[in-house]
């Protein structure tokens, strides 16, 4: 690491998000246009479609708030920006194994980050689709890349300003949900929610990958209960307010996606947008929901309120993900120049265009692919390599956990188990994807580790050793 980028002489971020702003952060993360696009996907995951489906929401409930007790052990211990990437290299050794780890976690995250952002930029225009019945698939190209434009504009500032921005699109975003749920909850007719197939709970191989594909899908709209990990080095008592923003987070949004997805099956029935592929309606089912009941002019009005959602999301996705390429470059371990913090408004701006660009051109690739290759890039060094992490810091630094979960180690169990059956369940084209990815990012480690002489070619790596 350089001389220009040791702390006495960087610019420092500013620690301005409470807990109000995190749990904003993390809310307009999670309810953005996931839950608004994969209705139609669930409820065609599950022998053949219809409200079983709904079993795969209870599963990535339990999965998230499981995983989520693993998110803050490790936030509250080490409260920096980078999330997974600082506790990956901590939890297994920062001068041996975990500087692999770490590698891994930003090799994978130049895939899945930018996946998930552009998945809210292709919801955003499925929708607008709806305000604009003829538009063509080039002009549809055009207002994403001028959305994902915008979004770095106007992150292009300082995280103060940010943090009221954030809690202002946040309360759009929950103004949208409850619209729904309350208008749902008024016209709600049990008999067209509860609309069972013949054969909805037959058990049988597909049973358990349609369960799989339910609960990957119920995973997707939970994303992002941990997005102000991300951002750790700016958030205020941050041993505190990371482990409270995450539960509060996922408790708040699972209430809201359950009352919200059984207000639009309870008025639209399923078989109108199942089965999902190749089906008009299911591009933009909560507007139909919302034109059946109030009508036209009202459907345009609340579509506005989904896009500014959408929007929402994509934004706290840009920001916690700018930080992730910034903390490893300045911790040595990630080009130099992803470092910069610009130097009056300071914030990481290099990596913040740079990940917003990726993020608009992954945008041109299909939903259902996004998703899944999205989860699958991250299942196993993430998610699975956090699970192991908390377990050896249990075990050799038990000191450093100020935060401890709960019926540990129920919840990591959990969470490990959820996490192989999503991986297991999905298709075999994004499984090969997920372990090529990890492969070819382990053979460009050790080509750059035996270049650079960091480990394991060298028997000792100084904390300061350049990338």
């Amino acid at each position: 690491m350089s001389q220009a980028n040791t702390p006495a002489e960087s610019p420092h971020l500013l620690r301005r998000f409470g807990l109000l702003q995190a749990t904003a952060l993390n809310m307009s993360n999670m309810i953005g246009i996931g839950p608004f696009i994969t209705i139609p996907l669930l409820m065609s995951a599950v022998n053949g479609g219809g409200p079983q489906a709904m079993l795969g929401w209870i599963l990535g409930v339990i999965i998230a708030i499981s995983d989520g007790l693993i998110w803050s052990e490790l936030g509250a211990a080490f409260p920096g920006s980078g999330g997974s990437y600082l506790y990956l290299r901590e939890a297994f050794g920062r001068a041996t194994l975990g500087r692999l780890m770490g590698f891994l976690f930003i090799w994978q995250f130049i895939f899945s980050g930018p996946l998930e952002i552009a998945s809210g930029y292709i919801g955003f225009i499925q929708y607008f689709s709806y305000l604009w019945p003829g538009m063509s698939p080039n002009q549809g190209r055009w207002i994403m890349v001028a959305l994902g434009v915008a979004n770095i504009a106007l992150l292009y500032r300082q995280i103060g300003s940010i943090g009221k921005l954030t809690v202002s699109l946040w309360i759009g975003s929950i103004l949208t949900t409850l619209a729904v749920i309350g208008v749902g909850a008024t016209h709600f007719n049990p008999k067209i929610a509860f609309d069972f197939p013949p054969g909805a709970f037959g058990f049988s191989t597909g049973f358990i990958f349609g369960l799989g594909a339910a609960t990957r899908i119920g995973l997707y709209d939970y994303l992002g209960y941990y997005d102000i990990c991300y951002i750790g080095d700016e958030v205020k008592e941050p041993r505190k307010t990371i482990p409270r923003s995450i539960i509060l987070s996922i408790v708040l949004v699972a209430i809201i996606y359950m009352a919200m997805n059984l207000s639009v099956i309870g008025v639209v029935p399923w078989r109108e947008f199942v089965p999902a592929e190749n089906n008009p309606k299911a591009q933009y089912v909560v507007s139909l929901f919302m034109e059946q009941i109030c009508g036209k002019k009202i459907a345009f009005g609340f579509t506005l309120m989904v896009l500014w959602t959408t929007f929402a999301s994509c934004f706290a996705l840009l920001l916690g993900y700018s930080r992730i390429p910034y903390a490893a470059a300045i911790d040595g371990c990630f080009f130099k120049i992803f470092g910069r913090v610009h130097g009056e408004k300071r914030f990481p701006h290099f990596s913040l265009v740079v990940i917003g660009l990726i993020a608009i051109a992954c945008a041109f690739l299909p939903l259902d692919s996004v998703i899944s290759a999205l989860l699958v890039s991250r299942i196993l060094v993430q998610f699975i390599g956090q699970i192991v992490g908390v377990f050896l810091l249990r075990k050799n630094r038990p000191e450093a956990l100020t935060y401890r979960m709960a019926l540990y180690p129920l919840p990591a169990i959990v969470a490990l188990v959820g996490w192989l059956y999503i991986f297991a369940t999905t298709d075999l084209v994004f499984i090969g994807f997920g372990l090529g990815a990890m492969i070819v990012g382990i053979v460009a480690y050790l080509v750059w580790a035996q270049a650079t002489r960091q480990w394991p070619f060298t028997e000792s790596v100084k904390p300061s050793a350049g990338g």
